[in-house]
């Protein structure tokens, strides 16, 4: 796992400073604190920072090829690299080194762009060939590795791993694109390909970029893969789960490969222990199992995983984190370098932090909840689809939406009883309810927000039109499969991946995620939806593969989810901070917010009426950004008319 960075001209050959390079290459040194070395010629620099995971002697970057003209910066694992290495062996390519980089330089020389359809794994990487004066960038499918660039206005272009990269060139110019904080206060994140910053993007997974010296024109990424949903397979509930056990053992297999200590991360949940059950059947040595426990039992799993620990003889190691452990604001405002709002990037961090003293390489089970239907918000979903399918818009949206204003926001209330969410959806139809689910802030929620300059700097434009985007591509009519879809292009990557990979890098700690695997992920789209959520249940085929392997408790307990107590903390120890951050010169020098409906929300919450946590820890986490990428910011409504809200 590494980081990658670097600079191109694409009109000519100016020459770019070693110095430059080397700096805008070392802010992100956490990513690779084994090597680092930079490769200059004329219109060209790139930079690496490794960290050695698979032949640590001479695996070294930038590699080149023997002659010189192909060259390559790279972050991420090819888990088929030693096949595909045999291939190409058997074509002629000669190896000097044992690693998977090479094998993408050489798979360039013989297979052109179509390469990217060879290589299993998670990877971003830039490619240079010379004798085509092409600078080549790809994401992997599953956007688990990052990918941000830029144009910066001299006419070069930027690329690096993390955001920071972008920044730390002196020439990029920091104005924050409205349209991102609206995504932002709907996801609580900045979905790909967007950035916080207007003129720099996101690489979306699943898609590559090139860039030949002498088009004038600005590259536009292609996409080289989509999953999709046919649910067509005919395979009986005994079949499904024998294949499905047996596709997960050999990703994670794949995954097992690694020339330093390997473990896995043990939530006590089905996904992580599935991993693990799998990993201690593959391993003639115990696993090494790395958990955090909590000391509120309302968020402790460690129990649990204990279970999965002492079932499957790992070597497992428990650490417990006290429930007031907030401190980490700033630190998470400078790993994500744009506002992004999981609280649970919190105990994410601590568990990566826990597991680097034990190993350089963790096994998760990321994507599982995606690909297997275990959110409950899917189940909610198809109940709300059915009665969406009974009643014609025309008439769901006046009498749903109707009871949906007059229905109190019943914080305090057992969940049964907190229907205003539901009955506004049901008035909705199925894309604009599901983001309606989705959204931290709800569209009323973000209009009663903002203020009205920065409204009119949107104009018109809604984050819904994210979900609208990627609904049109989907090609399924299933209800489960459109939101899976849906979560795959947004959630998943901007959220889920974003997170563990800056929570792991921070601590160089590379993490693999098996049910990310391609061919698994192609093989459960086929499957009907009946075998993901059956009877209220899901995951239903995945706990029914693992029922032999894993307790029945941990199969089949409600799902508790990586959390923190937020509302407890906001009304206590962190009401002062959260004030503070809230109304902060900076917030309100904005002119992105009502300052009237700031200090409602922090009195409405300090006053135990309502929960608006989520609200607060997004304003508290906007400004830990503004503090660290700016400088004080001109107000929207003169940004509104200079387009710009610069550093």
């Amino acid at each position: 796992m590494c980081g990658i960075s670097g600079l191109f001209d694409t009109q000519g050959m100016r020459a770019f400073s070693r110095d430059l390079i080397s700096r805008i290459n070392d802010v992100q040194a956490h990513r690779g604190p084994d090597e680092d070395d930079v490769h200059l010629e004329p219109g060209l620099a790139l930079g690496h920072r490794r960290l050695s995971v698979i032949d640590l002697a001479t695996g070294k970057q930038p590699l080149f090829n023997e002659s010189g003209t192909v060259g390559i910066v790279f972050n991420g694992e090819i888990y088929n690299y030693r096949e595909l290495m045999s291939e190409l062996k058997a074509q002629g390519y000669h190896f000097r080194t044992r690693s998977d980089t090479e094998v993408i330089v050489h798979a360039w020389q013989a297979w052109g762009e179509a390469c990217l359809h060879r290589l299993r794994g998670m990877f971003a990487f830039a490619l240079w060939d010379r004798t085509q004066q092409t600078l080549f960038l790809a994401r992997d499918r599953m956007g688990v590795k990052p990918m941000h660039y830029a144009w910066l206005p001299d006419g070069s272009f930027i690329f690096g791993s993390e955001l920071k990269v972008l920044t730390a060139h002196p020439g990029f110019v920091r104005a924050i694109d409205p349209l991102a904080v609206e995504d932002y206060f709907s996801f609580g994140y900045v979905p790909d390909p967007r950035c916080i910053f207007r003129n720099a993007h996101k690489l979306p997974a699943a898609h590559s970029l090139t860039l030949r010296r002498g088009d004038s024109a600005q590259a536009q990424p292609l996409p080289y893969w989509d999953v999709r949903f046919s649910n067509d397979n005919p395979i009986g509930l005994a079949d499904a789960a024998a294949e499905l056990r047996e596709r997960v053992r050999e990703s994670v297999r794949l995954r097992m490969i690694a020339d330093v200590p390997l473990g896995a991360f043990l939530s006590g949940g089905v996904d992580s222990s599935a991993v693990v059950a799998t990993m201690a059947g593959l391993s003639d040595t115990p696993v090494h199992t790395c958990a955090i426990g909590f000391d509120d039992p309302r968020f402790n799993e460690s129990a649990f995983a204990q279970q999965v620990a002492d079932r499957c003889h790992t070597d497992h190691k428990l650490e417990v984190v006290s429930s007031e452990d907030f401190d980490l604001i700033d630190t998470l405002a400078g790993l994500y370098d744009e506002p992004f709002a999981d609280s649970s990037a919190i105990p994410t961090y601590r568990v990566c932090q826990m597991a680097r003293k034990h190993v350089t390489v963790a096994l998760s089970g990321d994507g599982g909840d995606e690909s297997l239907g275990g959110y409950r918000r899917y189940r909610m979903h198809q109940g709300e689809e059915a009665v969406r399918n009974c009643l014609p818009h025309g008439l769901r949206r006046p009498l749903f939406g109707a009871l949906g204003q007059m229905y109190p926001k019943a914080d305090w209330a057992p969940r049964p009883l907190r229907a205003k969410t539901t009955l506004q959806a049901l008035a909705m139809d199925t894309v604009q309810a599901y983001h309606h689910s989705m959204s931290h802030l709800r569209a009323d929620q973000r209009q009663a927000l903002f203020s009205s300059a920065f409204q009119r700097s949107l104009g018109g434009y809604s984050a819904l039109d994210v979900f609208r985007q990627y609904a049109l591509q989907a090609q399924t009519d299933d209800p489960l499969a459109l939101i899976q879809y849906l979560d795959y292009k947004t959630w998943l990557v901007g959220d889920i991946n974003t997170k563990v990979d800056r929570a792991s890098m921070a601590h160089s700690l590379e993490v693999r995620e098996p049910l990310m695997d391609h061919p698994l992920v192609e093989w459960l789209a086929t499957l009907p939806s009946d075998l993901k959520i059956r009877n209220g249940e899901g995951k239903y085929v995945f706990k029914k593969a693992f029922e032999p392997l894993l307790p029945h408790d941990v199969l089949y307990r409600p799902k508790m989810g990586f959390s923190v107590p937020l509302a407890s903390w906001l009304r206590g120890p962190l009401a002062q901070r959260m004030q503070e951050s809230v109304l902060s010169p900076r917030m309100l020098a904005s002119g992105y917010f009502n300052a009237g409906m700031l200090q409602t929300l922090i009195n409405q919450h300090l006053g135990g009426h309502h929960d608006h946590s989520t609200a607060l820890w997004m304003l508290i986490m906007f400004d830990a950004f503004l503090r660290q990428a700016l400088a004080p910011v001109r107000s929207v409504a003169h940004a509104a008319t200079a387009d710009v809200v610069a550093a």
